[in-house]
């Protein structure tokens, strides 16, 4: 089978700095497969198992965030998120990996004990802020203090924005689709469809280039986890269009845009049945976890999708993004 066509990006332009040494599992479901009736073929790639600090798929943002603070002669870095941020907790462990001290805003309210992904950030070396409320106003004029003050103090701070998804990270994401296709094609076959948690639209948009970029026709299906389909739908645009400017790099239109927020529920953060049920079926039929308000609810739209008999007779490949110490996290409400 024709392997993936080759891009790199240049250097110069986004430098690099190793957090993952390479691909990441891609391993076929038989069992969910066959639990959902075995009319489709479906795979997932264990972003999860990437080396860091329980995994997830920001590493790759973070690989080409990380350059571009050590390129501009940053010392520390300052990022945000929810108190329980994937994004947040490999932000933290990127930085101690590349010796580069990190400052964490995180939403409130603070819990007694301290919730597991604050005491991980910790862990890790970050020195977290927390608002006193889950107000996202507030948590970003926290951040705008935050880098005053470590600028004030004569500190050289690189900002890494929620989800590290501007087109530098997204950059990652993009060699994650090629990573992707290649890893396939050893395999035997062209997915006909990723189906990816979307929350700031950057591993969406990524792969949606990456793949378009190896000349294979398959879609990216997007679910929804934190804000409704249509105000997201515009950041994708405007990643896929930022990416398009990169040498080397397709093109790809609106319309290839699939964005379903039917597993939001009642926001991000907040579990919904679905998820819970996609969580166990996962759990009791192949022995792998997903995070119950993050990474399931895409799953929850996989398993729908597989029951309406949209998948049939296709090969379809879910994209686990990490997030697993959500499942010892408190519910939110």
């Amino acid at each position: 089978m024709r392997r993936v066509p080759t891009w790199s990006p240049d250097p110069a332009q986004f430098p690099r700095f190793d957090l993952i040494g390479g691909p990441s599992p891609l391993q076929p479901l038989t069992r969910l497969s066959a639990a959902l009736g075995g009319r489709f073929e479906v795979w997932i790639k264990r972003e999860d198992l990437l080396p860091l600090a329980f995994g997830g798929n920001k590493l790759r943002n973070l690989e080409f965030l990380i350059g571009a603070a050590l390129a501009a002669g940053a010392d520390c870095l300052v990022s945000s998120g929810r108190r329980w941020s994937n994004h947040a907790r490999l932000t933290a462990a990127a930085g101690a990996k590349a010796g580069l001290p990190v400052h964490l805003v995180l939403s409130g309210p603070p819990t007694e004990p301290p919730n597991p992904g604050l005491r991980l950030d910790r862990l890790l070396g970050a020195t977290v802020h927390q608002t006193a409320t889950a107000d996202r106003r507030e948590r970003e004029t926290l951040v705008e203090r935050v880098v005053a003050e470590l600028r004030a103090e004569g500190r050289r701070p690189y900002l890494v924005g929620v989800g590290g998804s501007g087109v530098t990270g997204v950059i990652g994401q993009v060699l994650a689709g090629l990573e992707l296709v290649d890893d396939a094609a050893a395999r035997g076959f062209v997915p006909d469809a990723v189906v990816v948690p979307t929350a700031t639209g950057g591993t969406h948009a990524g792969l949606l280039v990456g793949l378009a970029t190896a000349r294979v026709s398959t879609a990216v299906i997007g679910f929804a986890v934190a804000h409704p389909a249509a105000e997201l739908r515009p950041t994708v645009a405007a990643l896929v269009a930022g990416l398009a400017a990169v040498p080397g790099l397709a093109t790809v239109p609106d319309a290839a845009i699939v964005l379903d927020d039917g597993q939001l529920g009642s926001g991000y953060g907040v579990a919904t049945a679905a998820a819970d049920e996609a969580t166990s079926l996962l759990a009791t039929s192949e022995g792998i976890l997903v995070d119950p308000i993050y990474t399931a609810k895409a799953l929850a739209g996989l398993i729908a999708l597989a029951r309406r008999g949209d998948l049939d007779g296709r090969s379809v490949v879910f994209w686990h993004a990490g997030g697993t110490p959500g499942l010892f996290e408190p519910p939110a409400t």
